[in-house]
Order: C-alpha cells, then sequence, then structure tokens
C-alpha cells in the first residue's frame, strides 16, 4: 500500500502531462481543420485596419463596391474565385416555424472560394443572378431546424417577408474556428440582397481564391495595389482596406494553442517534481526501518555498490511503475475527454516515451540520495540499531 501510494504522485504527473499535450494537439489540429474548411488558398478583403482607437472600436468604414469585384477579377492574374459578401441576420419563416438566420448575398464564386459544395440542388443561374431573382441555397442547421426530414428543394421560406425559393442545400461545415455555426446560412444571389434585402449597393467582403500553383503572396500583394489606387481618389477616413492571408491566421491560432498547450504541460510536469520528492522521501524512510537488513548484507560482504543498487532499483521501480500506470489511465482518459470536448484524438508517442523516461529519471534522481545514504552506513553501526 505505501509503495502504491508513493507511485500515486508519478502516476498523477505522468497523466496529467500526456492528457494536457494530447487536448493540446487535438485542439491544434481542429483549429487547422476549421481553417482549412473556410476554402483553399483563401485571401479575405474587408474595409478597415482592423480594431483601433476606444475600447477596440473599429474606425468608420467604407465598403466596396460591385465594380470592385470585377476590376479585380477583370486585372488581377491567378485568381480561381473572387466572390462578393454582404451579410445581414433576418428572421426566417416557413409554415408555422421561424428562426433568425444568416443571410449572405454573394454569387457562385463563394461555393469556389469557400471550397464548399452542394449536397443537394443546384448553383445560381447567370439570368438569376443578373436579373436578381428570389432564390436560395441554405445551410443543413436551417433544412434540420425548419423543414425536419422534409425535402427543401422547391419550397419556399420568407426572408424579411420576401418569399425565396430553395434551390441547394450545402454540404455540412460544421462549427468555425472562432465558434460560430457555418450551416446557420442562407446564400442568394448579390443583386437579390442588395435591391430587397439591404436596400444599397455596398459589398462588406470579398473573398477571393488563388488558383493552385499560383504564388498567393503575389497575388495578395497585386490585389493590395490594385485596390489601393482604386481607394486613393478618396481622401477621407474609412477607405483603408486590408488583405488578409487565411493561412497568417490558421498559423497564428495554431502556435497560441501550441503555446497554450506548452504552459498547461509545464503545469502538470510539477505534479512529477512532487510524485518524485515522495519517492525520495518514502526510500529514506525504508532506509531507516532496514538499517539491520543493511548492515547484515553489508556484514556477509555486500559491498556499497549492491546496496546503492538495491535501493536505487527500487525507487526506479516505484517510478517506472507509476509511469507505466499514468499511461495506461492517461490513454484512456485522454480519449474519454477528446470525444467529450470534441477535439480530434491525437495521440503522440513521443510524448508517451519522453513521459515514461521522465518518470525513470526522476526514480533515479529522487532515489539516488538514499541509495547512497544506505551504501555508506557502518555496517556495525547499522548492526547495532534498534
Amino acid at each position: 500500500m505505501r509503495s502504491f501510494l508513493t507511485s500515486l504522485g508519478i502516476i498523477i504527473g505522468v497523466a496529467s502531462v500526456i492528457i494536457m499535450v494530447t487536448l493540446g494537439q487535438g485542439a491544434t489540429q481542429k483549429v487547422r481543420e476549421q481553417i482549412s474548411s473556410l476554402g483553399t488558398n483563401l485571401l479575405l478583403l474587408r474595409p478597415g485596419i482592423g480594431f483601433r482607437g476606444h475600447g477596440g472600436a473599429r474606425e468608420a468604414e467604407i465598403p466596396f463596391k460591385m465594380e470592385d469585384v470585377e476590376a479585380i477579377k477583370r486585372e488581377v492574374p491567378g485568381l480561381e474565385a473572387v466572390a462578393p459578401m454582404s451579410a445581414v441576420t433576418a428572421q426566417v419563416i416557413y409554415g408555422n416555424k421561424n428562426r433568425p438566420s444568416s443571410v449572405t448575398g454573394t454569387t457562385n464564386d463563394f461555393l469556389a472560394a469557400r471550397d464548399w459544395d452542394l449536397e443537394k440542388g443546384r448553383e445560381f443561374t447567370e439570368g438569376e443572378i443578373r436579373a436578381g431573382a428570389a432564390v436560395c441555397i441554405i445551410g443543413t442547421t436551417i433544412v434540420s431546424d425548419l423543414f425536419g426530414g422534409d425535402d427543401p428543394i422547391g419550397k419556399i421560406i420568407r426572408v424579411k417577408k420576401v418569399p425565396f425559393e430553395v434551390i441547394g442545400v450545402l454540404k455540412s461545415k460544421g462549427e468555425s474556428s472562432f465558434g460560430g455555426d457555418q450551416d446557420d446560412v442562407i446564400l442568394v444571389p448579390m443583386r437579390t440582397f442588395q435591391r430587397r434585402l439591404s436596400g444599397n449597393t455596398d459589398v462588406g467582403r470579398i473573398f477571393i481564391s488563388v488558383s493552385e500553383g499560383y504564388e498567393i503572396n503575389k497575388a495578395k500583394k497585386d490585389i493590395e495595389i490594385l485596390v489601393g489606387e482604386r481607394r486613393r481618389t478618396q481622401d477621407r477616413e474609412g477607405y483603408e482596406f486590408e488583405v488578409r492571408d487565411l493561412r497568417e491566421i490558421s498559423s497564428a491560432l495554431s502556435e497560441s494553442t501550441k503555446t497554450l498547450t506548452s504552459l498547461l504541460g509545464a503545469v502538470a510536469a510539477v505534479s512529477l517534481l512532487v510524485g518524485g520528492i515522495g519517492i525520495m522521501n518514502i526510500m529514506l524512510v525504508s532506509v531507516t526501518e532496514r538499517t539491520k537488513e543493511i548492515g547484515t548484507r553489508m556484514a556477509i560482504g555486500a559491498t556499497e555498490r549492491d546496496v546503492l543498487l538495491q535501493f536505487l532499483i527500487e525507487a526506479i521501480v516505484l517510478a517506472s511503475f507509476g509511469g507505466i500506470v499514468g499511461i495506461v489511465l492517461a490513454c484512456l482518459g485522454s480519449y474519454w475527454l477528446s470525444k467529450t470536448m470534441m477535439v480530434p484524438f491525437v495521440m503522440s508517442p513521443g510524448i508517451i516515451l519522453l513521459a515514461l523516461g521522465f518518470s525513470c529519471g526522476i526514480g533515479i534522481a529522487f532515489g539516488f540520495f538514499p541509495a547512497r545514504k544506505a551504501a555508506r552506513m557502518n555496517p556495525i553501526e547499522a548492526l547495532r540499531h534498534e
């Protein structure tokens, strides 16, 4: 029982380190997957220059126009898709069911830029886009909340009292890296959105997909030069803009989760140190209790090296036992927590080997002092010990 309690510190320490690192790696992978779900080789063009000023408020923004979208398509080489986007939150009604949802005005290029396929139905036709037809493509969250098990294709929903025919359903993308439900969306033609929902000709964001094999940094620079020239004629605040490479966002978020993982792993590793101190204390007690045994062994020929190895091996066995049990518990705990927290289960063999090696090292480091104390006993004094 005492040996088990001694190893308990190592068990908790090893399990804590492995679980923290495993969950951190799973969170990092989830962030990467969610960023990649936004689209490949994707640039985001938006007005303004980020958050600044009192309270983190954004400066006043002057939105883009469809002329800017057409200019980018026409004058910047190496682009696969250029998708304008404006969005509002509106009440969506079907039959006796209703819910608030995000309604996005855009074109078919939005699906190409976001690498988003249709589960059923079709895209907008050129005639529908030019005429501003009242048609829409909806996400799976809208389907489940409004239609249940019914097929939504051909059905009519009302958005801000405007009737829209459902012509397509998007494949599910799940939760975004910022916590939003990507499937809670309704896509309508941009002209329809401007005429019947927003009442203006503004374009809030522009998604730009760079062709495979084309240098994304060059495309980004070309866009910055072109849009800068188009907006430089306006000498007022709010005409600033920025082009964001979503790879940079992915890298920044991944580095943040890695740093947090390292921090949590370091905090958990403190319990390993505590476990090592526990082993040292118990071994010191053991040396005191077994003083006569040590004296007897040395009296019949055991050397200092023999006694040193005896107690050192005991300490290593205790630590290794704790490490192995901790690894088993960590694997089970990591798997369960990964499913509970809905992050990928990413078990790294390297961290398992590191934890096992570290636990053995703890046994050597904290077992050496009690073992040396035992080895250096005077046999005569040890035999006299009561």
